[in-house]
């Protein structure tokens, strides 16, 4: 996704009707998922430990290689 849909959809969440302001956070919360997963590949593939991700993330160790260490994707090593 491109910056101008990332721009469009966050000023949609401030949209006066709540239905429109909740589609845009909906699209805007997928899309951020996403990127997330895209980075967190990124840095494995660059040697960036799953603890210093964690960290970059706010979550524990444990949380975040949950979420992506048992894809095969990522470089599953703890």
């Amino acid at each position: 996704m491109d910056l101008r849909r990332l721009t469009s959809l966050t000023l949609a969440i401030s949209d006066e009707d709540p239905v429109t302001a909740l589609a845009a956070t909906a699209r805007l919360r997928k899309e951020a998922e996403r990127l997330e997963g895209v980075l967190v590949r990124r840095a494995r593939n660059r040697g960036v430990t799953w603890t210093e991700i964690a960290q970059a993330l706010g979550v524990s160790k444990q949380a975040v290689h949950k979420k992506y260490g048992g894809r095969g994707l990522f470089g599953g090593q703890p």
